[in-house]
């Protein structure tokens, strides 16, 4: 017999400063691409962060997955790691690359993934940026 599949999505949101700077650009090139968001003292956002989910629904829990397993995942790799902090500064991951909302997406999924029992349910990580800017990443 297959089991019913659903999406499961827990929504957090977290408070983060940064600089859209590449080490790979001169000083000119940053300031052409990333604009006004490669000021020298950075910017903050109030990031929204949506985990989905994938999978059978168990027929005994009915669940795909704990809200409280997936709320524990998100507090240890988002919250923990990036609320209130200057991502360039004080999260490894973005020493070496733009805290673009994209890579932020990336190391979101990375974090989350790596810690889950069953990594292979996270189905998308999706990060409104603003009101109007979303990224939307499928381990892809």
């Amino acid at each position: 017999m297959t089991l019913p599949k659903a999406y499961l999505s827990r929504r957090i949101s977290f408070s983060a400063c940064h600089r859209l700077h590449s080490l790979k650009l001169s000083p000119e090139e940053n300031v052409q691409i990333y604009g006004k968001c490669n000021n020298l003292h950075g910017h903050g956002h109030n990031y929204v962060v949506e985990v989905t989910l994938f999978g059978p629904v168990d027929p005994i829990t009915g669940m795909v997955e704990n809200l409280s397993i997936l709320k524990q995942y998100m507090e240890q790799g988002i919250m923990h790691e990036m609320d209130h902090k200057n991502l360039d500064k004080d999260v490894q991951f973005f020493h070496e690359r733009p805290s673009t909302t994209e890579n932020v997406a990336l190391y979101i999924w990375s974090r989350i993934r790596s810690m889950m029992a069953r990594p292979e349910l996270l189905h998308e990580v999706k990060i409104h940026e603003t009101e109007n800017n979303v990224v939307i990443y499928r381990g892809e």
